[in-house]
């Protein structure tokens, strides 16, 4: 066992040095797997203490005992003469250090320390990676295959392992052992089922950070990216704003030729990638958003929920909602906002019936007290959820004989007021008789005043157009003034 002990010292140190563990913390774990080892060999609720010299790397274990003048609890407890066999200076309230045989823990107990400090050390080991990874979340790294384990795949960080889940995975992609992979880093945890370090290649993060590392304006803060929404392997969306007016935001991240952007989206497969313009405003922002789709227009129904209305032409509906719902799914991410798409034909459709709700329904069944129905009827009526005369005139007799308190003589009489209600607007629909006849044939009408003006000479009813020293001639002698005008025309022929 001392053999077995003595090379276990000899290991903390390159243990240490691969695990990037301080060798205290392996040493600790030594001597916690010894002291569990030996209370399961020996059966005891003894306190026990284990130390390790360093010359040998041999473990010693102790039970610890109080000196007392008359035992009453020989687990704890020792007395004055049996402790002077171990410590001849021990004194009554002094405490002693029995030593336990190391030999006889056997190879069992050896395993046991074994298992416990493998367990320290991958405590150990999580406390690190969590103490190193956990302020770099976000970051890209790059990485090594390692190894499939189902559809997850382990790669390989330098100091760590990580995994990168199928569901942090594009499904354009596919993987060897030894590519290495760009990721970024999702997230980091000390315990549980994914302890360790998560890496992504489907995280939005990771089209970000792929845009900082190719956009000189980004890494340098003129172009900032103000959100991103993605669906792996499908589209993204991204919004860029540019603190400099010189600059376009749009230009700059998609570069010369495009020749930015395609960097990009070799990186990611040939996954689409939408570059769109910031603004503050969430009426152009949902219309950038929303491309390559024509906005009609953009209504906000709720801006303290963050809810919007977009109606766009009936040719643009199919491309404004994209395959699956997917442009605008993306849109509502980038946005953060909920959207409602409508094309025009179905808000017309909406407002349609909106007014319609306000349209009276028709008139009550009350009027029908001034055509002979009986107010007990009418109240009947009314029960039996019939408030309208046009409803009550759409329903046949053999309907009306099913409300209760309703038999054959009473449909009579509503029959009867129901026609007689209709019966006073066809009496005001019918046509007044014409008052005055056409005249005989051949027979022209009496011409009245000024009426029969216009064919006297052509000339005109007022009196601007007659001359000034005509001006106070009466009516009569207007066929004089006719007769004077045709004497001057023959003397002139």
């Amino acid at each position: 066992m001392r053999n077995t002990l003595a090379t276990i010292y000899q290991s903390i140190e390159i243990l240490s040095k691969e695990k990037g563990i301080d060798p205290q913390i392996v040493l600790d774990a030594v001597k916690d797997a010894m002291l569990v080892a030996a209370r399961k060999h020996y059966r005891t609720e003894e306190d026990l203490v284990a130390e390790m010299e360093e010359s040998s790397g041999a473990i010693s274990i102790y039970a610890l005992k109080q000196v007392v003048a008359s035992v009453s609890d020989p687990v704890h407890e020792i007395s004055l003469e049996e402790a002077r066999r171990y410590d001849p200076a021990a004194e009554v309230g002094a405490t002693v250090r029995i030593p336990k045989n190391t030999e006889a823990l056997g190879r069992i107990s050896a395993q046991t320390a074994k298992q416990v400090i493998l367990q320290k050390v991958r405590e150990a080991e999580r406390e690190t990676i969590y103490s190193v990874y956990s302020g770099r979340v976000g970051e890209l790294v790059n990485c090594t295959v390692k190894r499939f384990e189902g559809p997850d795949i382990i790669v390989d960080l330098g100091k760590t392992e990580a995994r990168l889940p199928k569901k942090e995975q594009s499904k354009l992609e596919n993987f060897s052992i030894g590519d290495r992979v760009r990721c970024v880093i999702k997230s980091v945890d000390k315990a549980g089922k994914n302890a360790g370090v998560t890496v992504s290649r489907a995280a939005p993060e990771f089209v970000v950070r792929l845009f900082e590392q190719e956009v000189p304006e980004i890494y340098d803060g003129t172009v900032v990216i103000k959100a991103c929404a993605r669906e792996a392997g499908e589209r993204t969306k991204i919004a860029v704003w540019s603190r400099d007016r010189d600059v376009d935001s749009v230009g700059a991240c998609v570069g010369m030729k495009g020749m930015r952007v395609q960097s990009i989206i070799r990186e990611l497969r040939g996954e689409k990638i939408d570059i769109i313009q910031y603004s503050d405003d969430p009426v152009v922002f949902a219309t950038n958003a929303l491309s390559p789709a024509k906005i009609t227009r953009v209504a906000i129904l709720d801006p303290v929920e963050r809810h919007m209305e977009v109606i766009v032409d009936d040719t643009q509906l199919s491309l404004a909602i994209g395959k699956k719902g997917q442009n605008v799914r993306l849109a509502a991410k980038l946005l953060g906002w909920r959207i409602d798409i409508k094309s025009e034909e179905e808000k017309r459709q909406e407002i349609e019936s909106q007014m319609a709700a306000f349209v009276v329904p028709g008139a009550p069944v009350s009027v029908l007290l001034d055509f002979g129905l009986a107010e007990e009827l009418v109240e009947t009526l009314v029960r039996a959820g019939i408030a309208t005369v046009e409803k009550l005139g759409s329903m046949t007799p053999e309907e009306l004989q099913e409300i209760p308190g309703i038999g054959a003589e009473t449909v009579e009489a509503i029959q009867a007021a129901v026609i007689s209600y209709y019966g006073q607007f066809e009496v005001a629909l019918e046509p007044e008789p014409a008052e005055a006849q056409p005249a005989p044939s051949g027979l022209e009408p009496e011409s009245e005043g000024p009426a029969a003006a216009p064919e006297v000479g052509g000339l005109e009813p007022s009196g601007e157009a007659l001359p000034e020293s005509d001006s106070g001639l009466s009516e009569p002698e207007l066929p004089g003034i006719e007769s004077d005008t045709m004497g001057e025309r023959d003397r002139t022929e």
